[in-house]
């Protein structure tokens, strides 16, 4: 099978392990004041961000990234009226949130504006426009201090970052000085929804501390995962808020909510997907339950 590239992009996903896609067309390739910036064409999965080398994202499959980091906390609060968006590069997770008709206000705190243009740029088929949405306000700055800075109270916080590594741009925000600020900033009975990395046996460890991290600052939280293909493994994601999240809203309820308030046809996600997202394997649950390490800034995440 011919590729018709000479040109291949390896993501070191740990020390000795790894994953490589054939490249067939660069569009953007440049150090940022923050990271590594690229944007690509692949022939399997279509157009793809990179940060840092580091896979962020592709046309192909970026619905079973997007879908479930957004929807589940909005479905759990019903009505979101203020979204926070942390991190959120691509637009697309901005995408997801102005899909529901409820939805007044959403801001998006990104550090890189490099990113963003490049992502308005080479990426509308993941932002669809969302970033001129009236509803949209995009602020390009440190997402702590716009917590520490924002007088406003939010439905939903959503934390879209990049991977928590320790000399990252986005490590600090793994940790439990993060998500007591992010609780400040969202309403009594507010969600918060983060992307908290791999859930494969060999890259749980840190998924689990995170987990235990955001359970310090949470009455309650509970994972979650998506098997994401150009991940090369299925990704772990968190829920939580003060409110309960026992028992999951009934699936036909579920579809009814989405039919009656977001725009546009999902994907991947509807009542009995959800229910599919949170029973995670045992292996993660174990993991969490060992897990006794809470991030801090003085103990940050390391790989």
């Amino acid at each position: 099978m011919s590729l018709n590239t000479d040109f291949w992009v390896t993501d070191n996903t740990a020390p000795g392990a790894g994953y490589r896609y054939a490249v067939s067309k660069v569009l953007v390739w440049k150090k940022t004041n923050f990271q590594d910036l690229a944007i690509v064409d692949t022939p399997v999965f279509g157009r793809a961000l990179l940060l840092d080398g580091n896979w962020q994202s592709s046309v192909s499959d970026e619905f079973l990234y997007h879908e479930p980091l957004v929807h589940p906390a909005m479905l759990w609060h019903g009505k979101p009226r203020k979204v926070a968006i942390l991190g959120g590069g691509e637009g697309a997770t901005l995408r997801e949130v102005l899909r529901w008709k409820t939805v007044d206000k959403a801001v998006m705190v990104d550090l890189d504006g490099e990113v963003v243009e490049a992502c308005k740029t080479h990426l509308p088929e993941m932002h669809q426009g969302s970033f001129g949405d009236l509803r949209a306000e995009l602020v390009i700055g440190d997402a702590r201090d716009w917590l520490q800075a924002t007088d406003e109270k939010y439905d939903v916080v959503i934390s879209d970052l990049s991977e928590p590594l320790e000399h990252g741009p986005a490590y600090e925000l793994f940790t439990k000085e993060y998500f007591l600020k992010v609780r400040e900033v969202l309403k009594p009975d507010g969600y918060l929804a983060l992307q908290a990395g791999s859930v494969a046996p060999q890259e749980i460890d840190l998924f689990a501390r995170v987990c235990n991290t955001v359970a310090a600052v949470f009455e309650h939280a509970r994972p979650y995962a998506s098997m994401i293909p150009s991940f090369a493994a299925p990704w772990g994601f968190v829920l939580a808020s003060s409110q309960s999240l026992d028992s999951l809203p009934d699936p036909n309820s579920t579809d009814r909510t989405i039919a009656e308030l977001v725009g546009g046809t999902l994907r991947m996600l509807d009542g009995e997907a959800l229910h599919g997202l949170f029973m995670v394997s045992g292996h993660v649950r174990r993991a969490i339950e060992r897990e006794s390490r809470v991030y801090t800034i003085d103990h940050p995440p390391q790989r």
